[in-house]
């Protein structure tokens, strides 16, 4: 399930919003709450725009939207493709509400702490992966969640390793992937023409000669 939310600015990581945890959450996970804010603190524009991190028994996948990261503490078993899903609902509502207003200089910390009440509103909503409205989640292929980048917290943090790798992983992927569709399809053409090649062009020889033939004869 749905552990904890926060919502940050990605140009300076200032905290926006977030779920208000009760004493009991507050208490099990400030630590991870602690590696949310060290995220933020290396998310720029350029970083990956979806990513599950790990981390102990949970994974904090994050959401960029419009320069704001929505980011969840969730159980390593729940669904991420709910998580995504319930990341791009609190992206949507957010940015309807607030909009441009996020952006605006000396904003203080948790400016929109009203939105509480829609992470809450949603948060129960996803709380159960097998209600109808999860499982009907689950079964639409809005988000293929095998492309989001996945990252072990303790690299991230101790080993040095920065999201913008990740961004620069993903786009030497999408180039490689893009010049093996140009490989496959010169091939393709490559195979088509010797195949084809010759009994084409003869066919095409005999419809030239036959027109000159009625053209000029």
């Amino acid at each position: 399930m749905v552990k904890s939310t926060i919502i940050a600015r990605v140009a300076d990581g200032l905290p926006l919003a977030a779920s208000m945890d009760d004493e009991q959450a507050e208490s099990e996970l400030a630590g991870y709450k602690s590696q949310a804010k060290a995220i933020f603190k290396k998310l720029n524009m350029q970083s990956e725009p979806m990513c599950s991190i790990e981390s102990g028994p949970y994974y904090l996948h994050y959401l960029l939207d419009q320069g704001v990261c929505y980011l969840s503490i969730c159980d390593k078993s729940f669904p991420r493709k709910l998580a995504f899903s319930y990341l791009d609902e609190l992206a949507k509502e957010f940015t309807m509400s607030y909009g441009s207003e996020a952006h605006k200089p000396n904003l203080r910390p948790y400016a929109f702490i009203k939105f509480d009440t829609f992470i809450q509103k949603t948060k129960r909503i996803y709380e159960d992966s097998q209600t109808q409205h999860n499982l009907s989640k689950l079964n639409e292929d809005l988000r293929d969640v095998t492309q989001i980048m996945t990252k072990n917290m303790e690299d991230l943090l101790w080993r040095g390793d920065s999201l913008d790798r990740m961004n620069t992983l993903s786009d030497r992927l999408r180039h490689q992937s893009e010049k093996y569709r140009k490989d496959a399809w010169r091939l393709n053409l490559e195979f088509l023409y010797r195949k084809y090649g010759i009994p084409i062009a003869i066919v095409l020889g005999f419809l030239l000669v036959l027109y000159l033939r009625f053209k000029f004869f």
